[in-house]
């Protein structure tokens, strides 16, 4: 039995004991253990206040999260596609589900998702973590499965009962407590400890080419001052999270050759045409290629699409026109490799080695 399940058996024995030791006007209500999440120097998290992590709810969200069981010859579990060692994303351009078929979108990462605060996947198709955390298991192209096959496979596993139990106060499984602890567990990966933090922290220094990276990352375009002209990354990658929460089309086609509208599929709105959620950076450097679709494999080509790569369209974000009319950012090889040094000090080794995040099985 491995060490997950031997201590959610040792709570549960407990409870069992304690509950029997007690008359019924004794026993005393159903309580959990609030989870101590550690943000580092982000800002607040954003946890839904129906779903507050616990320390139950969370390790059940694990098991669930690496649970093959959810796909439809349980081959596959979540953490196929989102590996710890890639910052729970895949490699892959597209992941290729039970069936041998590539999905149609390049995966995204899974951590830092309790500071997300509009919607989930590239197009914004998922209104809450807890709506997404169920979408793989039915689409056909992924895991294929039904929530009803889901429940009884596992409502029958007396481990699984146990756990439900002790993260909902009941035995019973449901598709919906499944989606509310995975939504917890998915809250509870967080990266806080890259190069970058520890240097904000004064812990550590950046080499040359990393201090000459970040400050062309965080530097504005200024065609009219070209030696303090930047790579002006931070108007979409902002703040400590290096993301904004926002759908944009950022360049990559020209209107005839779009093959994915994007978060227009979802709000309906031409407007919103081939417009996609920006990413965050953090830990970018693990999680190649790049883009919906995958198309760059290195963050050179990635850094070379914003400096002279961009492509007009009438969805094209407006920060990027004005470079894209200038002839481009100006980089040359040496600052668009500074750049590229930069965004390696985003890397946190702790997150693809914690073992609270590791497969329980």
């Amino acid at each position: 039995m491995n060490k997950l399940w031997f201590l959610l058996s040792l709570i549960f024995a407990a409870l069992i004991f304690v509950s029997g030791c007690k008359n019924d006007d004794d026993i005393k209500p159903f309580v959990t253990t609030p989870f101590q999440l550690n943000t580092g120097d982000l800002s607040s998290p954003i946890i839904a206040e129906d779903n507050l992590l616990t320390n139950e709810g969370v390790a059940l969200g694990r098991l669930l999260f690496y649970e093959k069981r959810l796909s439809g010859d349980n081959t596959q579990s979540c953490a196929s596609c989102h590996r710890q060692e890639h910052a729970f994303n895949d490699t892959a351009k597209f992941s290729i589900g039970i069936h041998g078929l590539p999905g149609k979108r390049q995966a995204m990462s899974i951590f830092n998702l309790a500071w997300h605060g509009n919607q989930f996947f590239w197009d914004g198709r998922a209104n809450l973590l807890r709506d997404q955390s169920l979408m793989p298991i039915q689409d056909a192209l992924e895991m294929d499965e039904t929530l009803e096959n889901v429940v009884n496979k596992l409502k029958v596993d007396q481990q699984y009962k146990d756990a439900f139990k002790l993260a909902f106060g009941t035995e019973e499984v449901t598709a919906e407590k499944m989606s509310l602890a995975m939504e917890q567990f998915m809250n509870s990966i967080v990266s806080v400890n890259s190069k970058y933090d520890q240097f904000l922290a004064g812990l550590t220094t950046l080499s040359s080419a990393e201090e000459r990276g970040r400050k062309l990352f965080f530097a504005e375009f200024n065609p009219g001052f070209p030696a303090l002209s930047g790579a002006d990354c931070a108007h979409c990658h902002s703040g400590k999270t290096f993301k904004n929460d926002l759908y944009i089309n950022n360049g990559l086609d020209a209107d005839a050759s779009f093959t994915d509208i994007g978060r227009e599929a979802v709000t309906g709105n031409t407007s919103d045409k081939a417009k996609f959620k920006v990413p965050t950076l953090r830990n970018i450097a693990l999680t190649p290629p790049y883009m919906h679709d995958g198309r760059f494999t290195t963050l050179t080509e990635v850094v070379e699409h914003y400096n002279i790569g961009l492509t007009m369209s009438s969805t094209i974000d407006g920060a990027l026109v004005y470079p894209l009319n200038s002839g481009g950012l100006m980089l040359d090889s040496s600052k668009v490799a500074d750049v590229v040094s930069f965004l390696h000090t985003l890397t946190d080794y702790d997150l693809i080695s914690n073992p609270d995040f590791s497969n329980p099985f």
